[in-house]
């Protein structure tokens, strides 16, 4: 049983995998970093050694070399710097689908704690994305995000933890979806490591989805096996027949 996100209270919710996945009543719009604005801008680091590199054959200076290899390690610690302070674990890189399942795997089992926090919330909070959107959509303090329907904050920090590029970080799944959709990373096809999205309606629309996850396979029988947060208040393996998805969502993996 579900019960979608009710603006006038953060409490008035169902449990069955929590509807819509909100962290507050406002629409959380996909138009501010969905993809967190990727502040490595897909790996401004290696670009910057690319180009001391490509300087150092130029002129083949010893002294240039090491010169150019310094300014490259300085930006490589200020992008790891700038990665941290947006939330993430580690900046954005090329990561294989596996080692997010693998890391969704280990989360099995892990429950809301008093009030419904769990450290999905706190990591959200802590992020100035949180703030951002908090200000975007009405100016609600930050910390009602706390406790509130988590499942997309879930699928989030799978994406801060491991760098995943352009996962997408927000905590309404409609918005989250319509973002996947509007930067062309929207599809049908159950992906290892794609991103979920649940209408329990069956209306396949965007604007219906209740839920999201992350897919471990398709199972060739008309399911597929997927790891979720805010499942029976905590995050569960569940085997979902597809006539409850809406669609995937594909952030860029390893190819």
């Amino acid at each position: 049983m579900t019960g979608r996100f009710d603006r006038l209270s953060l409490k008035n919710v169902a449990h069955e995998d929590k509807a819509v996945g909100a962290a507050v009543g406002a629409v959380l719009a996909g138009a501010v970093g969905l993809a967190l604005f990727n502040p490595l801008g897909g790996g401004a680091a290696a670009e910057t050694a690319a180009q001391a590199a490509a300087q150092n054959g130029q002129n083949g200076s010893v002294a240039a070399s090491t010169v150019n290899s310094g300014t490259a390690a300085k930006s490589t610690e200020a992008a790891a710097a700038e990665a941290l302070k947006a939330g993430y674990k580690v900046p954005p890189r090329d990561v294989d689908p596996q080692e997010v399942i693998e890391l969704a795997k280990k989360e099995v089992g892990t429950r809301e704690g008093p009030n419904g926090q769990t450290k999905y919330h706190d990591w959200f909070v802590s992020t100035p994305h949180a703030k951002a959107t908090a200000e975007r959509d009405g100016g609600f303090p930050v910390r009602a995000y706390n406790g509130a329907e988590w499942c997309n904050m879930f699928v989030s920090w799978l994406g801060a933890q491991t760098g995943v590029k352009n996962m997408g970080w927000d905590a309404y799944t409609v918005q989250h979806a319509t973002w996947f959709k509007k930067t062309g990373r929207w599809g049908q096809k159950a992906k290892p490591g794609s991103v979920v999205f649940f209408d329990w309606g069956k209306s396949k629309r965007i604007g219906a989805i209740d839920h999201v996850g992350i897919v471990v396979k398709d199972n060739g029988n008309g399911t597929v096996s997927t790891i979720e947060g805010n499942t029976e208040n905590k995050v569960q393996k569940k085997v979902r027949d597809k006539s409850l998805i809406v669609g995937y969502g594909y952030p860029d993996y390893k190819s």
